[in-house]
């Protein structure tokens, strides 16, 4: 259960150093573009009316609860993403509401933005396929994840061809 909540994948150095700048880029990208601002603006976004998917689970949402959950992924989610720290979990969660972003929130949109066009799908893809890159990954070695994922001895390791 510890490696799935904490597991940092890979410990190769280049790896772990490409996952960093991605964790770093996209988080810090998120947290200070998205995330900061919806919180600093909580009461302002609210009282202009905030989208609440019209889904079922989550139709059940109240608009308060529907921006808490956003703030929720994009301003903590994204800075747990930063530290490394239950990674998977939190790109999980800011993955989900990109999903709801670009094809609930900006479902009549255009795909990709361009000339005329500043309104679209295309960011909220991008950050999505980042996040499933980082679930995929894991955060790599440069991360407090794999602080808590200490490599054991005598750990068996299963190669695609067998035990080795």
């Amino acid at each position: 259960m510890k490696t799935l909540l904490f597991g940092c994948g890979t410990r190769d150095f280049t790896a772990s150093a490409g996952i960093l700048a991605l964790r770093l880029g996209f988080g810090l990208m998120m947290l200070v573009g998205h995330g900061l601002p919806k919180l600093r603006n909580f009461q302002a976004i609210l009282d202009k009316g905030f989208y609440t998917p019209d889904f079922f689970p989550l139709n059940w949402m109240s608009t308060p609860v529907s921006l808490g959950a956003a703030v929720a992924a994009e301003f903590f989610g994204a800075m747990l993403i930063i530290l490394g720290l239950a990674t998977r979990w939190a790109a999980l969660a800011l993955g989900f509401t990109m999903v709801v972003a670009a094809f609930a929130v900006h479902g009549e949109a255009p795909w990709f933005l361009g000339p005329g066009v500043t309104y679209a799908k295309e960011p909220a893809l991008i950050y999505l396929a980042a996040m499933i890159a980082l679930i995929l990954a894991g955060p790599g070695r440069f991360s407090l994840d794999a602080l808590l994922d200490k490599p054991r001895k005598g750990r068996m390791k299963i190669a695609l061809g067998g035990i080795s």
